[in-house]
């Protein structure tokens, strides 16, 4: 039972935890507000809210004349249009003739000329392409039946989308981030109005149709060795949730520095899901601190468990301002690792020289690390954020240190992370999706559209080739050669 002594401490350490809870709240809410870079408006009221220690009482100013001589960034040179613009066909030419040699053409004779442009746009445009397939029959037997060319292989049987029409609406939803009703409302400019149902059913279809493409660049990833892992959240329309009403469900997303992306879709977070999506995997998994990771690891011993030190990293960032001298300390211990992964990056070096380079030049600094984050975390509040970027790379400092055994790994899982960029922007616009069983389709295009964009494909030109394709293919074909990995445009 507490002495009445220890009551008044216990509720000073209480105030002293809230007081550093509510400083790291006003930092954060600035940063939001004033930072660089923040595409996302605050209301400005909100900083009056009394989140921050009380203002100090104001006192005389002090006069003093401060003179500097601040140097101006070197501007960044815009391009000539000529220059910007010289790959763009030109599609016409109008010339014009002075109206004095209009008028007598005779008494002049060309003796130069002098070229400008302009820019113009042609909007998109629905065209029709008739196929026409003549019928025959023979002269010497009419009992022959008739001769007709068998019908092109196309990716809509019966229909009248082309590999072109499909690719264009997956990337304006996936790539562009448009919901399909503004296709919709589009598509009347375009010539003729598209209904968004049909839209849906030709998003079903082209998934349909990369899916064995997708499960051949799954199969690619997994045998690689080394994995960088992340999951995103998504809402979608589930249509057993009461009033129509969305539940959350994930898009887990696996791929290996430089090479394919890999997105699949789960209705939850559970660890059974990372099970089912990487059985049988043996080598390095990179991800961040989720317990489903390292409980994987640990029941797997083929499979060697790496943190990411961007993680750890941003906790203390955001924490400066509780101990800025301490924190900055922490901080140019972290940004010298990564300034030596970089200029080690320029030369470079083989996965086995970084590995020896690694245990050399990275065992004290990390040592030093450890040390002033276990000074830090026994003199500051445990419930703080200063407490807690400590406890975090205190906690993930086995996997945060791994990276000295292995030669082929990145500091950070940053690649994976901003894979999953283009679905966060997506799921600003079409907020859901539509249906759980949808979630695996958008699953199969992100995976083609983003690989497509990491190893600088263009979207449309790849899926309007592999649509073409595979309609014609028979189970003979060699299906890894239209993964982005090894695709090349058909002759």
């Amino acid at each position: 039972m507490p002495t009445p002594a220890a009551e008044p401490h216990a509720q000073l350490q209480e105030l002293a935890v809230e007081l550093a809870a509510l400083k790291a709240e006003n930092a954060w809410l600035k940063r939001q507000l004033f930072g660089a870079g923040k595409s996302e408006k605050l209301d400005r009221l909100q900083t009056s809210l009394p989140l921050s220690e009380p203002a100090p009482q104001p006192v005389a100013p002090k006069v003093a004349t401060i003179t500097y001589e601040r140097l101006a960034a070197p501007r960044e040179k815009r391009p000539v249009p000529a220059e910007a613009f010289k790959n763009v066909p030109v599609k016409e030419t109008v010339v014009i003739e002075p109206e004095e040699v209009k008028a007598d053409p005779a008494a002049f004779e060309r003796i130069g000329e002098e070229r400008t442009f302009e820019i113009d746009l042609v909007p998109p445009q629905v065209f029709k392409r008739e196929i026409v397939r003549p019928k025959y029959r023979s002269k010497l037997d009419r009992s022959q039946p008739p001769v007709l060319a068998p019908a092109l292989a196309r990716p809509v049987s019966g229909g009248y989308a082309s590999a072109g029409l499909l690719a264009w609406i997956a990337l304006s939803k996936y790539v562009d981030h448009q919901p399909l009703y503004r296709l919709e409302q589009q598509s009347a400019r375009w010539g003729a109005q598209i209904p968004r149902q049909t839209m849906v059913d030709w998003i079903r279809i082209t998934a349909e149709w990369l899916e064995p493409v997708y499960r051949q660049m799954l199969r690619r990833v997994l045998s690689g060795g080394y994995i960088q892992a992340d999951e995103t959240p998504i809402r979608c329309n589930d249509p057993d949730e009461k009033r129509g009403g969305t539940t959350e469900g994930w898009l887990w997303v696996i791929s290996r520095p430089g090479e394919d992306v890999v997105f699949d879709w789960r209705l939850s977070r559970r660890h059974g899901e990372l099970t089912s999506l990487i059985e049988g995997y043996r080598g390095i998994l990179q991800s961040d601190g989720y317990a489903a990771y390292a409980a994987y690891a640990k029941e797997h011993p083929e499979v060697n468990w790496v943190g990411c030190w961007a993680h750890a990293r941003r906790k203390f960032f955001e924490a400066e301002q509780e101990d800025p001298k301490a924190v900055r300390c922490v901080l140019r211990i972290i940004r010298w690792l990564y300034a030596t992964e970089a200029r080690w990056d320029e030369q470079p070096l083989t996965p086995a020289l970084r590995r020896v380079h690694r245990q050399r030049y990275f065992t004290r600094p990390l040592y030093w690390l450890k040390k002033v984050t276990i000074g830090l975390r026994e003199r500051t509040l445990p419930k703080s954020g200063l407490g807690k970027a400590c406890d975090y790379l205190l906690r993930f400092w086995t996997p945060l240190t791994a990276h000295l055994e292995h030669g082929e790994t990145r500091l950070d899982n940053n690649l994976v992370e901003n894979a999953i960029r283009p679905s966060a922007i997506g799921k600003k616009n079409w907020l859901f999706i539509g249906h759980p069983d949808a979630g695996q389709r958008s699953a199969v295009i992100y995976s083609i559209v983003v690989s497509c964009q990491r190893r600088r494909i263009e979207p449309l030109a790849y899926l309007r080739d592999v649509l073409t394709r595979l309609p014609r293919m028979t189970t003979r074909d060699d299906l890894d050669a239209l993964t982005p990995a090894r695709w090349k445009p058909a002759a």
